[in-house]
């Protein structure tokens, strides 16, 4: 069995140990021009000739959670996608999406600029009946989310594509729901997959339908959000503020104006990132599953984009 292993901007000499720990038995390497075929790849951003020069590859294990990137991609016949099923991601992204709502709902900003002017204040408690959080996608991460949030009271909606039951949560699905989601919702936040039809999502129309006062807090992918929509309605004083975690360009550029708005709060593409150990073990299990001849999860339906 022949694995290839074809990831940008990632330290290789872990991953390769790590995965030939994980699988002994397997011929692990670097891919690089020319290279022999393999079995199965473990990618992050490969490029076009790596995918034309693996003709037979069975199955692409990409090791971030969003496989957007890769389906815009040739892809060899009959070769699977495979994403991560959580991988430690999950965890993250509640602590993240948990601590932004909070901040937001305790004005823990405002307050902490008081401080930092010299000013000893106090702000009058909100109520959290008045802040009901959307979370937009269902799935290993969007459910994590919305559960995490129920464990502090706030009143959670949940919108999928299809219909989906989460303990606590008050779910909408597909377009029709869409409208009604939005209309219950104080905070929205998006853990979409971006595909063609989730693209642009977050535009004015919609973003417009969230109750007075709104707050978006953006941790799937840039084009999920029209920039400028976003800026419009902050500026109308219909969304009180935003945080935003991707962007359409990564790093984000110095002239964009998300960097001065006040009503923004930036991270650079933090909220989960990948750990590697247990990203390692998942892969390994699903390739030794595969050889098997067994069933694995996660593998991405290429007409739904996830």
């Amino acid at each position: 069995m022949k694995i290839s292993f074809c990831c940008t901007d990632t330290k290789t000499e872990p991953w390769l140990q790590g995965l030939q720990a994980a699988l002994p038995e397997a011929n692990i390497s670097v891919w690089q021009p020319g290279a022999p075929v393999a079995d199965y790849a473990v990618v992050w951003a490969p490029p076009q000739q790596f995918l034309d020069e693996q003709p037979t590859l069975k199955a692409l294990f990409n090791i971030g959670a969003g496989v957007d990137a890769l389906l815009q991609l040739e892809l060899p016949p009959g070769c699977r996608v495979v994403r991560l099923d959580d991988a430690g991601m999950a965890v993250q992204m509640a602590e993240y999406v948990c601590h932004a709502v909070i901040r937001h709902f305790r004005e823990l900003g405002e307050t902490e600029a008081a401080m930092r002017r010299g000013e000893w204040i106090y702000r009058k408690p909100q109520l959290r009946q008045n802040f009901p959080v959307g979370v937009m996608g269902l799935g290993v991460l969007g459910e994590r989310v919305a559960r995490a949030l129920t464990q502090f009271e706030f009143p959670v909606n949940g919108w999928s594509r299809s219909p989906k039951s989460v303990d606590g949560v008050q779910t909408f699905h597909g377009e029709s729901g869409l409208d009604d989601f939005l209309a219950a919702s104080r905070v929205l936040v998006n853990l979409l997959p971006l595909t063609p039809e989730t693209e642009n999502i977050l535009d004015q129309r919609r973003l417009s339908r969230l109750r007075p006062g709104g707050y978006v807090i953006n941790v799937a992918r840039g084009a999920h959000l029209v920039d400028q929509d976003l800026i419009a309605l902050l500026d109308s004083g219909h969304l009180a503020g935003a945080a935003l975690d991707v962007f359409r360009t990564e790093p984000l550029p110095p002239a964009h104006p998300f960097w001065k708005h006040p009503a923004i709060t930036l991270t650079p593409h933090a909220s989960a990132r990948t750990l590697r150990d247990e990203t390692i073990a998942q892969i390994a299990g699903k390739i030794a599953a595969m050889e098997r001849g067994e069933a694995v999860a996660g593998i991405v339906d290429p007409v739904r984009g996830y």
